[in-house]
């Protein structure tokens, strides 16, 4: 599958620009002006890790795919709305199928840890203020982890005001979990059609009415997901070797990314953002 180079290279550099941009409007000047340098290269190193996990391992099995497209996007909170990368032809088994999936979030994880780690560790504790308009992010298992292990208990009203090499990692913890929900052409989807074949169809199925209620409840955001995955359909191609079963090494490793998922998701990833909690504005309003 070939591609001119050149728009890689552009998309990179302007999501670069988008991240920079967002580091420096979304960190408090305590951290100095390579704040959104900071955050730019944690969170393009994690995207790139992820992507190229995918990239490589098509690559290792013969299946034609393209170098990432990265997504700038400067107004969200993140400054970008990930990356891409574009596959073609039809995978030979389930074995290949779930590597491929598997790559990108194991290498996008295994980078985002030290980065919550280190994140945290270099977060300042601040008063929370009295007026409650700070941004609230939900704290994924990981991130409480870190936290407790890199500065402890935190005095009673006060919060982490979070580096930007943390949030950064936290952006990587919610793209794994992200990817990892076992629905149609998510990685998460390839994982569970590997391991679980045609029935992988009814789970998918199940975990619609699931995102749902999450946006109902938590974040609405997630009904754009859920728009998402109906228009893009939640079955899953078959490989051509559809009937030979993963080995026992590769079940161990979806149990450890069913772990991954568990301590990398949050339900509310800002808090406010429910479709009641927006009702309710409105009603007041």
């Amino acid at each position: 599958m070939k591609r001119s180079w050149h728009v890689h290279a552009l998309l990179f550099i302007l999501t670069v620009c988008s991240t920079y941009y967002a580091g420096i409007r979304g960190f408090s000047p305590y951290f100095g002006s390579s704040r959104g340098l900071i955050y730019s290269f944690a969170v393009m190193a994690i995207l790139l890790s992820h992507e190229m996990g995918h990239y490589l391992t098509s690559r290792k099995y013969g299946v034609p795919a393209t170098l990432p497209y990265f997504i700038p996007f400067p107004l969200s909170p993140f400054g970008t709305l990930g990356a891409v990368i574009r596959m073609s032809g039809v995978i030979r088994d389930k074995k290949a199928l779930f590597d491929i999936g598997i790559a990108g979030p194991l290498c996008g994880f295994i980078l985002a840890v030290p980065c919550v780690f280190i994140g945290a560790k270099l977060s300042v504790p601040v008063k929370i203020p009295a007026t409650g308009d700070a941004l609230i992010m939900g704290e994924p298992l990981l991130l409480k982890l870190a936290e407790w292990v890199m500065v402890g208990n935190l005095p009673t009203g006060f919060d982490l005001l979070i580096h930007p090499i943390g949030y950064a990692g936290w952006v990587g913890l919610f793209i794994t979990a992200l990817n990892l929900l076992p629905i149609g052409q998510l990685d998460g989807g390839h994982i569970l059609y590997g391991v679980f074949g045609e029935k992988s169809r009814s789970i998918s199925r199940a975990l619609i009415p699931l995102l749902v209620l999450l946006a109902i409840f938590y974040n609405v955001g997630w009904f754009v997901l859920v728009v998402l995955l109906l228009i893009f359909g939640i079955g899953h191609p078959h490989p051509l070797d559809a009937e030979t079963p993963l080995d026992g090494k590769r079940k161990v490793l979806a149990i450890v990314m069913l772990f991954v998922f568990a301590v990398s998701f949050v339900p509310a990833p800002f808090a406010g953002t429910s479709l009641i909690t927006l009702i309710r504005g409105l009603l007041r309003a």
